[in-house]
């Protein structure tokens, strides 16, 4: 595993799934971490399983809808822990939803937690990045941003617009020692996904695109973002990492 010893990470979404498997991989390389999620959901087993596997985090309520919160907890984390190093814009939302179906409420949360959130968050860590002439910035992005799936059409959206997104910040902020990427995962059974997943036909679907023939597990994609956040991934920016089995090879 690559060493984040001294690295300070802040990882949104991280009550659950994917968000609490990156949360544990930092950890676990060394990173003095902060978690965060909405107020309706508990990071009290992310906070176990990381003090398990070394440390325990800094706990934060951010709704990354909520200007004000993402600046108060970008600010508190600066405050305890000194700075940013790694932010991972983890927090996001997929309800499916056949396009002839598709509401404006939907559209909306979809792009304001999986898109703006994503954007202000890194707005709002970068200055100290500048100063410090580093920084790691990782987007969770998903498969469904390189290809479409049936059903997903706004997550689709919002997840295709995260990739142009990485591609524009990362060249805007190269100069000062800042990437930008995103890690792009095929199907992980996780809260998002379980219930479209427990359904015999869309599992086989799914399983039928997948070279590999199984699903990706959260702890894959931690492997992923540990090496994006590292020193050794300093050349690899505006990129979008699939960890999806080769489905989108073909």
């Amino acid at each position: 595993m690559f060493d984040l010893t001294g690295r300070t990470a802040l990882v949104t979404g991280a009550a659950t799934g994917l968000g609490q498997a990156i949360a544990v991989a930092l950890t676990r390389s060394g990173a003095h971490v902060a978690i965060s999620n909405r107020s309706d959901l508990s990071l009290d087993e992310t906070a176990t399983l990381c003090a398990e596997a070394g440390e325990t985090p800094m706990p934060l309520t951010i709704d990354v809808r909520d200007l004000a919160q993402i600046a108060a907890g970008v600010a508190a984390v600066e405050a305890r822990l000194g700075h940013i190093d790694i932010l991972v814009n983890n927090a996001g939302i997929n309800r499916p939803q056949p396009g002839l179906e598709v509401d404006v409420e939907n559209w909306d949360d979809h792009f304001n937690t999986n898109v703006r959130g994503g954007f202000f968050c890194a707005q709002a860590v970068a200055p100290k990045m500048i100063e410090r002439r580093f920084g790691r910035v990782v987007f969770i992005s998903s498969q469904s941003g390189l290809i479409g799936i049936p059903g997903q059409p706004v997550y689709c959206a919002s997840k295709g617009a995260i990739i142009n997104l990485v591609r524009t910040l990362g060249v805007e902020w190269a100069t000062y020692g800042i990437t930008v990427n995103s890690v792009a995962p095929t199907f992980v059974e996780t809260n998002l996904t379980r219930a479209r997943l427990e359904q015999p036909e869309f599992r086989a679907f799914v399983l039928g695109k997948i070279p590999r023939g199984e699903l990706a597990t959260p702890e894959d994609i931690g492997h992923a973002v540990v090496y994006l956040a590292s020193d050794e991934a300093g050349m690899v920016n505006c990129a979008t990492l699939p960890v999806d089995g080769g489905w989108t090879a073909w």
